[in-house]
């Protein structure tokens, strides 16, 4: 599976906390493995991401991604679910 990251995914991640940038990485293993993993919820998103869909990383962290295929995926945004739908 490809996976990129845009920049502003790059930008948002540098602000996480260490231990939240660590949980990121334990669940995009998870995600390669088994990107519908119950833990991962992933789900699709509506409104202004619309064709997006958002994995959970912490109880408040999401990750934002855009399936571009079925082996090709792009990490666009990441922070608390106020930061990212509000």
């Amino acid at each position: 599976m490809r996976i990129d990251f845009h920049r502003n995914f790059d930008q948002r991640f540098s602000k996480l906390s260490k231990r939240q940038k660590e949980q990121f990485k334990l669940r995009l293993v998870e995600f390669i493995q088994d990107r519908y993993k119950p833990e991962l919820n992933n789900h699709g998103l509506k409104g202004k991401y619309k064709g997006y869909r958002s994995i959970n990383v912490t109880g408040d962290i999401r990750a934002v991604f855009m399936p571009h295929d079925e082996n090709h995926v792009e990490f666009v945004h990441i922070g608390s679910h106020n930061q990212l739908y509000n």
